[in-house]
């Protein structure tokens, strides 16, 4: 079964000088269902759908299946998503040769920045840049379905 392990982190400062490259995203849900999220994403020229089961306890550790699809049926796909739109810049830096994939929020939950970082395992260890601040992996405020149902400008 596949799964995503990743951590979560706010930022707290400069990254974008040290990104290695940056791309927008458009993404909407089918489905916010804690139990089974189901998302539609356009990343830079790419499209994407993507079933993301319920995270374990710690936050670290969810069944993620994802499938590239055409633009054009992404596109029609968003039509029938719910009402709220993620969208956001995302920033891809290496740092200690590990790659964080730093997100900028815009729309209603523009001010937001949060950084991932995608490990092999919940032990991995990893050094967390200067720019990274707390830690909110498992905080389900910050994962992307939530922010629909509850954007950052209404905390």
């Amino acid at each position: 079964m596949p799964q995503e392990i990743e951590r979560k982190f706010l930022v707290t400062g400069e990254f974008r000088s040290l990104a290695n490259i940056s791309y927008r995203i458009a993404q909407g849900y089918l489905s916010s269902d804690p139990e089974r999220t189901v998302r539609i994403r356009i990343k830079g020229d790419r499209a994407f759908i993507t079933i993301k089961g319920k995270s374990t306890e710690s936050g670290l550790t969810r069944y993620e299946w994802e499938k590239e699809i055409p633009i054009h049926d992404a596109q029609e796909l968003l039509k029938l998503c719910q009402p709220c739109k993620i969208e956001k810049i995302r920033y891809e830096v290496i740092f200690e040769h590990q790659t964080f994939e730093v997100d900028e929020f815009f729309g209603t939950n523009r001010g937001l920045i949060l950084a991932e970082l995608e490990l092999d395992n919940e032990n991995t260890a990893y050094v967390k840049p200067p720019w990274i601040g707390q830690e909110v992996t498992g905080d389900a405020r910050y994962y992307n379905a939530s922010l629909c149902k509850n954007p950052f400008s209404k905390w």
